[in-house]
């Protein structure tokens, strides 16, 4: 059994300052609202633009869809080209419209796409209210082309990609909130967001995969954890493969993510067998197929998607080949020198950490997401030959496990706040922000040329981030509130 705990500042709670600050004297939560005003006020630094290779296949999707009525992607690979060669940059067109041995087209003729389709879908209500909007505008008098290449229509998935994060940051709180405080769960779902790369896909690089991806996981586990105390309907189970369907087609490796109701599952049929309650076995079985076949049914437009371009049910060879099972790269995942996901972001260790208090409260809770962020780091080393994400900004592939990351470290900062305060663990949680943004600020602008893009320079690293770093933000900040395409690879924005 699970319960949400009691504000900071009610019984249980010694109250402070920051705890008054944050519970109001009433015990009222305010944390929602304290999310939504720094997600809001970092909002106006977004790049809401469609220019790199990955984001340029996770939007053809939908604009070939929408607009051709097919899935041959020539013109919109040809068009983001063009665009980025008005800049001397080659990267869409040596990515995408080149092919050699490495980068093969499949046989059906039709240029490759490794990217799924799930982020076309999500993306789909803006970009259709965008294309209206133009039509409208047009019968107006404006002169908008009504493309899928305009302004409205990349500024509608990008601004979909943060709504969907901010969506998943209120759900994430909620989440922390059944083990948490107001203060502790306020404290770790913001400390996460802007100490991670996630603030950095959600502004920066927006037309990812990762907010989404994001999203759809703090949405299945609020969905799972619901029922956890009690039975899950059909309707429930048939809900979370749809979302569970949805999180397979946004990126393929997050169906390992589905260990968490899988460990549950196991865990409920030891129970009943060890009874010999057949009934409730078969009640079981019962639910868990309308899971596992709504699931199956949600991910058919991904199966057509590759059907039509690669010839078969399945991902290009390119994606399938690079995989080694026996996942040589997984501890460097996390502690790697120049690319581990510990060094990048160190609350994602200190989150971890937290799982041994989660885990007092919830020991199958805290295992199952243990399990959860083991596998997504279990399918990133058995990359062999792009483990390391060089020329991403930080570890990417684990954002989806945001949740988890907060979930642990609001149960820390709950147990710690007690024996120290509030005061210390905002100063933490500022420096670890802080990290992240001077990291932000080194492979954005100050040590772009040193190939920082290619992995963690430890050499100066302090020096960097105490004194290069507030110095060129600070040379540099009209631009970046007033001209921040100047400082991106290229300018199409």
């Amino acid at each position: 059994m699970t319960r949400e705990t009691t504000a900071p500042g009610s019984a249980g709670h010694p109250p402070d300052a920051w705890g008054r600050l944050l519970s109001g004297r009433a015990g009222r939560m305010i944390g929602p609202w304290v999310i939504l005003g720094v997600f809001l006020f970092l909002l106006p630094i977004s790049v809401p633009r469609v220019a790199l290779s990955d984001e340029v296949q996770y939007y053809a999707y939908l604009r070939s869809a929408y607009f051709d009525h097919d899935l041959d992607f020539r013109n919109e690979y040809t068009h983001f080209a063009e665009e980025g060669r008005r800049f001397g940059d080659e990267a869409v067109a040596n990515a995408l419209l080149r092919t050699d041995a490495a980068n093969p087209n499949p046989h059906t003729g039709l240029l490759r796409n490794v990217a799924p389709v799930g982020s076309a879908i999500l993306w789909a209500p803006g970009f259709i209210l965008a294309d209206l909007g133009v039509a409208v505008a047009n019968t107006l008098g404006a002169t908008i082309p009504r493309d899928g290449y305009s302004r409205p229509y990349s500024m509608a998935a990008c601004y979909m990609s943060a709504l969907y994060c901010l969506i998943g940051l209120q759900l994430t709180y909620r989440l922390a909130r059944r083990y948490a405080g107001d203060f502790a769960a306020t404290l770790a779902t913001l400390t996460v967001f802007l100490a991670s790369p996630l603030v950095f896909y959600t502004y920066i690089a927006m037309p990812w995969s990762h907010a989404n991806g994001f999203f759809l996981f703090a949405l299945f586990l609020t969905v799972w954890m619901r029922g956890r105390n009690g039975e899950r309907g059909v309707g429930t189970w048939i809900l979370l493969g749809m979302i569970g369907g949805l999180m397979v087609m946004t990126r393929e490796q997050l169906g390992l993510l589905l260990i968490v109701p899988a460990m549950e599952a196991i865990g409920q049929y030891l129970r009943e067998l060890r009874r010999r309650n057949w009934l409730a076995v078969w009640w079981l079985l019962l639910r868990h197929q309308a899971f596992l076949g709504t699931l199956l049914l949600t991910v058919i437009p991904q199966l057509l998607a590759y059907q039509i371009l690669n010839g078969r049910p399945g991902p290009a060879s390119t994606v399938s080949g690079k995989l080694d099972w026996a996942s040589p790269h997984f501890f460097s995942t996390l502690i790697d020198p120049a690319h581990g996901a510990f060094l990048w972001s160190p609350v994602l260790a200190i989150g971890l950490v937290g799982m041994i208090w989660l885990g007092r409260r919830d020991a199958a809770l805290a295992g199952a997401l243990l399990a959860a962020f083991a596998a997504q780091t279990y399918i990133n080393g058995s990359f062999g030959t792009t483990w390391h994400l060089s020329g991403s900004f930080g570890f990417r592939r684990l954002i989806e496990c945001t949740p988890i990351i907060v979930l642990g470290l609001a149960a820390l900062v709950e147990r710690l706040r007690l024996r120290v305060g509030a005061w210390p663990l905002v100063i933490v949680a500022l420096l670890l922000i802080y990290w992240n943004v001077g990291l932000i600020a080194q492979w954005t602008i100050v040590r772009r040329a040193e190939g920082f893009r290619l992995g963690l320079i430890w050499d100066r690293m302090l020096y960097y981030q105490l004194v290069e770093v507030p110095g060129q933000l600070l040379a540099k900040v009209y631009d970046l509130f007033f001209n921040r395409c100047k400082l991106m690879t290229n300018q199409t924005c």
